[in-house]
This record gives C-alpha cells, sequence and structure tokens, in this order.
C-alpha cells in the first residue's frame, strides 16, 4: 500500500457543510471532518448514484496528480484546467513504502485514473505518445478497457476507477478481479468506485458503503446491491412486475 489516509486540508476557519457543494455531500462532509483510512490494498466505494462516489474518486485521482480526464500520472490530457476544489485540497498520509511517491517529486508518482465515460479517448491518447503498445481505434469499448488493464496497471503505483464494470463482460470482470488482486499483493493500491457485486467480491478488499450516512465499512454480504442482485436473480418478476406496464 501507498497510502494510509486521506484528509481535506481545508484553510483555517473555512467552513464545509454551510458553503454548498461539495460540502454538502455527507461522504465529503464526513471526509472533510474525519479523513478517510485506508486498510486493505484494494479499497471499493460503493453507493447509489448521485451518493458521491464518483466525486469521491475523482479527487483522490486528483489529490495524487492523476488528471481528472483520465489516464497515467503526470500525463495531461484533456485541458489545463485546475483541479477541482475538493482535489485539490485533498492531502495524504503515506505508509513508509509510498513515501518517497506521495511525498517526493510529481515525475516519481505512478499510477492511471481510468473513468469509463472518457477511457477510449484517453487511451488513444496514450497510444499517440507510446504509451500502449496498440490503439484502441477500432476495438470495442471493453476491449479497450482490458487492453489498460493488462498494459498501464502492470507496476507499483495507485490506480483510481470509476465504474469500469461499465464496458466489461462476466468474463472480463472476473479478469480484471484478478487483476487487481495481483496488483494489490504486489504493492501497489487501487480505489474503486463501483455497482459491481462480482468485483466487490474480492478476498480481503475493504468495502465502504456511501450514502446520506456519509462513509461505513461494510461485508460484502450485507450490501444492499448483493442482496437486490441476489433477489433479481432468484425471481426476476418479483422486482418486474414494479417496473413493466400491465
Amino acid at each position: 500500500m501507498l497510502i494510509e489516509r486521506a484528509y481535506v486540508d481545508l484553510p483555517e476557519g473555512e467552513g464545509t457543510a454551510e458553503d454548498g457543494w461539495p460540502w454538502t455531500v455527507p461522504c465529503v462532509r464526513q471526509l472533510a471532518e474525519e479523513g478517510l483510512t485506508f486498510r486493505a490494498p484494494v479499497t471499493f466505494l460503493v453507493g447509489e448514484n448521485g451518493s458521491g462516489k464518483s466525486t469521491l474518486a475523482e479527487a483522490l485521482a486528483e489529490g495524487f496528480g492523476l488528471d481528472s480526464y483520465g489516464g497515467s500520472a503526470g500525463y495531461k490530457y484533456a485541458s489545463s484546467r485546475e483541479a477541482s476544489l475538493l482535489g485539490g485540497l485533498m492531502r495524504f498520509d503515506p505508509t513508509r513504502e509510498g513515501r518517497p511517491m506521495v511525498r517526493g517529486p510529481r515525475v516519481r508518482r505512478r499510477g492511471f485514473f481510468l473513468r469509463a465515460e472518457t477511457a477510449l479517448d484517453a487511451l488513444s491518447r496514450e497510444r499517440q505518445s507510446q504509451r500502449l503498445s496498440q490503439a484502441p481505434d477500432g476495438m470495442s469499448h471493453g476491449e479497450g478497457f482490458l487492453m489498460a488493464f493488462r498494459e498501464r496497471f502492470a507496476q507499483r503505483g495507485l490506480y483510481v476507477m470509476d465504474e469500469p464494470e461499465a464496458a466489461l463482460s462476466f468474463s472480463s470482470c472476473l479478469e480484471l478481479v484478478g487483476l487487481m488482486g495481483e496488483l494489490g499483493s504486489g504493492g501497489a493500491q487501487i480505489i474503486c468506485a463501483t455497482h459491481s457485486p462480482l468485483l466487490t467480491a474480492l478476498p480481503g478488499a475493504e468495502i465502504v458503503e456511501v450514502g446520506e450516512h456519509g462513509m461505513r465499512s461494510v461485508e460484502w454480504a450485507e450490501l444492499g446491491l448483493v442482496d437486490h442482485w441476489r433477489r433479481y436473480l432468484n425471481d426476476p418478476r418479483a422486482y418486474l412486475r414494479h417496473v413493466l406496464p400491465g
């Protein structure tokens, strides 16, 4: 692991919740008040749409020096825009192993930020800079994702992902689970915002549930999404009768 704790470095006297977005988002408010401690090489952020998990993932990536558009550490892709308010205030307490990367020059940082909506464009730009052996042009969305996983997620660093399962089949998600396990055991750190019960089943990973309550660590079997998927697969009609006409 590289990072033990993430926290917000608020200027002295500056408020949080009363000052509007993003401080009104419960998980962001809790982050500002308490910080977020990482207890495992792989951490999943799980929550409903609008819960703030993607906001957290983006800010953590920005705080580490990853472009919010997506891509490798130290490489700008889309624009020269400044980090978001939360990303600009994000700070880290590194582990002993992570100290040279977190507190040293930015050129020493290694990692990748993968977000579903910009992944293929970011990968195409990586190809243009000779960072990928293949161009993702002509590949399916999922094939492009897997190429990034295989070629860019191959060294010790911080890997932040925002809903990577969006383009992946069941078997491809399993491949990603295997890669996450390998990275974590090799000293890398992964933070992944997801809706996937398949990904979150990775043994040894920490799951942080995000919602109106803020943030809390939960077990896989306690996740609402796991319960819903189990019930749905057991009896789809019990759910579909509420959303289909007649």
